[in-house]
C-alpha cells in the first residue's frame, strides 16, 4: 500500500489591518485556492495589527502534516517590509520546522500577470461609483 503524500502548504502573507473587511479580498483568495485543489492547506498570516502571524500560522500547517510550504507575500510591490522584515520571519520559520521545505515566492505585485491584469482593469470603462 502506498504511503500517503503529504499535504502542501501555501501561506497568503499580508500586511494586515484592524479593519476586518480589509481581510475579505485575502481570504478569498484562499477559497480560490482551496476550490482549486482539496489536498492543499492553506492559511492567511499577517505582518501586524491581525492574527495569525506567519510563525502560528506555519505552526499549525507543520501540526497537520505538512512538509513543504510557500509562503506568498500579499504585496504590490518588494518594501520595506518584504525586504526587511519578511526574511527575518521565513528565517524563524524555517529554524522552528526543519523538516519543513520552506519556499519564499516574490512579492505577488512583481509578477508580471498580476501586472498586466491591474492595468487591464485601469482600462476599463467605470461601471459607476460604489
Amino acid at each position: 500500500m502506498a504511503t500517503p503524500t503529504p499535504p502542501r502548504g501555501i501561506i497568503l502573507f499580508a500586511h494586515g489591518s484592524r479593519d476586518p473587511l480589509w481581510r475579505k479580498p485575502i481570504e478569498a483568495v484562499a477559497q480560490r485556492l482551496l476550490d482549486a485543489d482539496s489536498g492543499v492547506l492553506v492559511r492567511c498570516a499577517y505582518l501586524e495589527l491581525d492574527t495569525p502571524d506567519l510563525l502560528v500560522a506555519a505552526a499549525e500547517l507543520a501540526t497537520a502534516g505538512c512538509t513543504e510550504l510557500t509562503i506568498v507575500p500579499m504585496f504590490l510591490g518588494t518594501g520595506r517590509h518584504a525586504r526587511e522584515d519578511l526574511p527575518g520571519l521565513v528565517a524563524a520559520v524555517r529554524a522552528a520546522h526543519l523538516r519543513m521545505a520552506v519556499t519564499l515566492q516574490q512579492a505577488v505585485g512583481e509578477d508580471g500577470r498580476v501586472l498586466d491584469l491591474l492595468a487591464r482593469i485601469a482600462m476599463e470603462t467605470p461601471r459607476g461609483n460604489p
